[in-house]
């Protein structure tokens, strides 16, 4: 059931931020970071849309996770909690 959530709030975040380049792998990088982030104190909603923006601004041949990645890219983390609305 909580992985039904997180699809819902995905494919609410996808059609609020207009196209994405998601293909399936994307869709798991997200997944993979939604998870990750769980337990934030944020709404899902925020980490949806961070985990996205996020995917959205690594190369297509990165093989680090999104949550990996983000540590040696501190710019692209800040600017994606920005437009996430992560306080």
């Amino acid at each position: 059931m909580k992985w039904l959530g997180i699809a819902v709030v995905f494919a609410i975040a996808v059609v609020a931020n207009g196209p994405v380049r998601a293909d399936g792998d994307d869709m798991k990088w997200i997944a993979k970071c939604m998870q990750d982030n769980a337990g934030a104190n944020v709404a899902p909603e925020v980490v949806t849309k961070y985990c996205t923006c996020m995917n959205n601004k690594m190369d297509s041949n990165e093989t680090k996770s999104i949550s990996n990645w983000e540590k040696s890219h501190p710019a692209e983390m800040k600017a994606c909690e920005n437009e996430a609305g992560w306080k």
